[in-house]
């Protein structure tokens, strides 16, 4: 028999590099919906200002355009350099973040109104307002990415604890058990490999990983948990993986792949009686996009009674974490459809 550490607690090297605990670094602006959030906030300002002094609004629409070509390039120069520069930033102390957040803001603000000079007479080119003005627009963004970043830290934690007490619940890990106690004499070489799946369930469970992982690590753990629950189902549970290799990188949240396959073999697989459950994972590039799909049969119910409805807080933890990874860059989809259940999750290709 192999020799392996059952319990395995040592970090692995990717989040050794990690933020230590309570603490996330404010500079993530390099998602699509902060960089949306933050031009429609500039846009709202620059209308809003826009209004003072025009008498008609076809005057207002044109002021606003005039501002608009001057703001919008510099808000854009602030998201890329706040992007460019998160990890030198998040070195800083919070509150030199914020004025490194203003200082930016500020010749932000200075280059807005440097595109606008030609068009303006030199005496009435509002620099110093300018420079206020980005400034503290800068500051409710870095106020924005701050809450944001906080989010990422109680999620991330309910999340795991949420995650864990499902890894070992009592009937799963008995089962197993009771599974590799009746191989052992039989076939030792199964109830080996049994007690070696579930070793590295519980491992994965209780090392601590960071932010995201790749897809790939989350279907070998899938993989491993569903080898597990093969033992016990034997020929009741029939799974069809179809994997894209160009889709393994997909950067995902920890946990993210086995609560759902989980939920997959517990309300479609083991409430079928009849041994014609159906699991399904499948994995595609398409446009540019990671497609992740989960379908899974739906037994069947005597005198065609629904089944019992699921709490829905494992898709919820998963719905969640998704939006704190990708924001506006992942989609996440699941309910009956023909017969089956189906969970779809699209995901951003690394790039």
């Amino acid at each position: 028999m192999q020799k392996r550490q059952i319990l395995s607690t040592r970090l692995r090297p990717a989040a050794q590099t990690a933020p230590a605990p309570g603490q996330a670094p404010i500079f993530d602006a390099c998602h699509v919906g902060v960089v949306l959030r933050a031009v429609l906030l500039v846009q709202l300002v620059l209308a809003v200002a826009a209004m003072f002094g025009v008498p008609t609004f076809l005057d207002w629409l044109m002021r606003l355009a005039l501002l608009t070509g001057g703001a919008l390039p510099a808000t854009l120069a602030w998201l890329l350099l706040a992007c460019a520069a998160k990890r030198v930033l998040a070195r800083l102390a919070e509150p030199l973040q914020y004025a490194a957040g203003m200082a930016l803001g500020a010749l932000a603000g200075l280059a807005a109104c440097a595109l606008l000079a030609p068009a303006l007479a030199p005496s009435d080119a509002p620099w110093l307002a300018s420079a206020a003005s980005g400034a503290l627009i800068a500051a409710l963004l870095v106020a924005r990415l701050a809450l944001r970043a906080r989010a990422r830290l109680p999620a991330a934690t309910t999340a795991r604890l949420t995650e864990l007490q499902a890894r070992i619940r009592p009937h799963f890990l008995f089962n197993t058990l009771n599974s590799a106690i009746a191989l052992v004499r039989d076939e030792p070489a199964r109830a080996e490999a049994l007690l070696e799946d579930l070793s590295d369930l519980f491992r994965q469970a209780l090392v601590e990983q960071g932010e995201a992982v790749t897809l790939d690590e989350e279907v070998e753990l899938a993989r491993k948990y569903l080898a597990i629950e093969q033992v016990r189902f034997g020929e009741r549970m029939r799974v069809q993986w179809q994997l894209d290799e160009r889709a393994g990188g997909a950067r995902v949240p920890p946990l993210l792949l086995q609560p759902l396959v989980e939920n997959a073999v517990k309300h479609g697989v083991e409430p079928d009686l009849r041994g014609t459950a159906k699991l399904r994972i499948a994995t595609t590039v398409r446009a540019g996009r990671v497609q992740l799909d989960i379908t899974n049969t739906l037994p069947a119910r005597e005198g065609g009674a629904a089944a019992p409805a699921g709490h829905g807080i494992a898709q919820a933890n998963v719905r969640e974490r998704l939006r704190l990874l990708h924001d506006v860059e992942s989609d996440f989809r699941a309910g009956p459809h023909k017969g089956l259940y189906h969970v779809r999750i699209s995901l951003p290709l690394p790039a």
